[in-house]
């Protein structure tokens, strides 16, 4: 069996009956079993799976099926899903079994896809490499001695490597997009509040995102269709109807694209990245885009407003593991500050911990005016000069990350290096709009490249529409 690369064209051979559901299953079991040593999934779901697979091809014999009949998917590790564990490649979470699916698992399962198993993921979704997890590095399948990116290394490795057809990550601060970009596939970091979190183990509150990692982005705009809207188990989550994304992209309107120089003019930027997105650049132009350059001073303001908040929401979020309630106990503990302290010492990470850490110490008194209120200061800004730009212009371009996928272990020693890494991806989440990372084609060490796409609130279509041309999909 061939690598598929849309749910469009397994649907059509289900159809002929050149493939049934449960034998595509069987197919990525194989696949997930011969790929293992890139230690993309934390568990296979070989039993809810199969009786899913049975089910869905059921109902496509008897023409009931859902929209997404065929599709079969992973979800990051830190989405719950009914009578399944879930961890957050965490310690901490070892063992705990969920009593409740979240929004976007029922919303897969009304639609007839197939949860395949949870990807492994950085504890807690905390890291850019998927280095920090507790089941140890996910690897890149075009060179295993690289990272696959973070934190949703998981499911990118598993569209990439052929484990599933497609997966679902989440985005605090460009972990869907970087690890999508560093593994060549399609990652679509939709609008804050487009998709319910009802489910979703919080990092940062007020930037986490589900997305979306495809191969096509037909697929990525169905998923969108599918996973959005209201929902009454989160209140952050918009209210506005959910576009028909898969009819818009058909035809495309003529696009006014802004190119952030500073971030083409990058020290740091890789030269074949930067020579990539310009030929990215002139076939939008061939295909009759206007595209200019312009100017974002605040891009050195970026991470560190970013880090400041996150770690902070972090500190807030991660309190609750604490030993009593649920997750991991230390049972040696002789009194109650004891449990706190050996309990969270012993189930969270290095990382967790330092983000633990410094989240405590900008919202402490003394810290919180000159920090978290400065911080937040800045977000308003940042968010204030990109609403100003998408009055004049429909997508903005940048890079997702400043190189290709790195060494295993070449950052680990250095956060500064491995934080500076969100400098391109950050922007999107300190402002809540959609971005989307679409793949351009490998280096010459056979490593994938990538671009970044934005656009403003809630203009998911803008963006899935004008990728979906660029790359040509007819």
């Amino acid at each position: 069996m061939k690598k598929y690369s849309s749910l469009t064209e397994i649907q059509s051979l289900i159809g002929q009956k050149k493939i049934s559901v449960p034998g595509l299953l069987e197919y990525y079991f194989e696949q997930i079993e011969i790929h293992k040593h890139l230690n993309a999934f934390n568990e296979v779901f070989f039993y809810s799976a199969a009786e899913q697979a049975k089910l869905v091809q059921q109902k496509i014999e008897n023409g009931s099926a859902g929209k997404l009949a065929g599709m079969v998917i992973g979800i990051k590790d830190n989405i719950s899903y009914k009578d399944h564990e879930v961890t957050a490649s965490s310690k901490m979470l070892e063992g705990f079994i969920s009593p409740y699916s979240a929004t976007v698992v029922e919303r897969l399962l009304a639609e007839d896809a197939v949860i395949i198993g949870r990807l492994n993921c950085d504890e807690f979704a905390m890291g850019g490499s998927n280095e920090t997890s507790y089941y140890g590095v996910v690897k890149n399948a075009a060179d295993d001695t690289r990272v696959a990116g973070g934190s949703s290394g998981g499911s990118a490795v598993a569209v990439q490597a052929d484990l599933c057809l497609s997966a679902l990550g989440t985005d605090t601060g460009g972990s869907v997009r970087q690890p999508a970009a560093f593994c060549g596939a399609i990652g679509l970091k939709p609008t804050y509040g487009r998709i319910s979190r009802y489910g979703v183990i919080a990092y940062a509150s007020s930037f986490d995102q589900v997305g979306t990692i495809t191969s096509s982005v037909g697929d990525a705009a169905l998923l969108l269709e599918v996973l959005a809207g209201a929902d009454e188990y989160d209140s952050t989550v918009s209210r506005l109807p959910v576009p028909h994304y898969t009819a818009g992209l058909a035809n495309p309107a003529k696009k006014k694209i802004a190119v952030l120089r500073e971030t083409l003019e990058s020290e740091a930027l890789d030269p074949e990245i930067r020579e990539s997105i310009l030929s990215a650049i002139d076939k939008f132009k061939r295909h009759g885009h206007t595209v200019e350059y312009v100017s974002f001073d605040l891009l050195d303001y970026l991470v560190p407003a970013y880090y400041v908040l996150t770690t902070a929401e972090a500190s807030s979020n991660l309190s609750r593991y604490d030993g009593v309630h649920y997750g991991y106990r230390n049972l040696e503990a002789a009194n109650l500050n004891d449990l706190y302290k050996h309990s969270r010492s012993e189930g969270f990470g290095g990382e967790v911990k330092k983000r633990i850490l410094l989240g405590t110490f900008v919202l402490s008194a003394g810290y919180y005016d000159a920090y978290y209120q400065k911080a937040q200061q800045v977000r308003r800004l940042i968010r204030e000069k990109m609403e100003d730009l998408l009055k004049n212009f429909d997508v903005v371009l940048s890079p997702v990350a400043p190189t290709p996928a790195f060494k295993i272990g070449e950052n680990m020693e250095d956060p500064l290096v491995m934080y500076m890494a969100d400098i391109f991806t950050v922007l999107a989440s300190l402002t809540g709009i959609p971005a989307v990372a679409v793949p351009l084609g490998n280096n010459s060490d056979g490593l994938p490249l990538s671009m970044q796409l934005m656009a403003r609130h809630f203009a998911e279509e803008t963006l899935l529409a004008l990728s979906h041309d660029f790359l040509n999909e007819r």
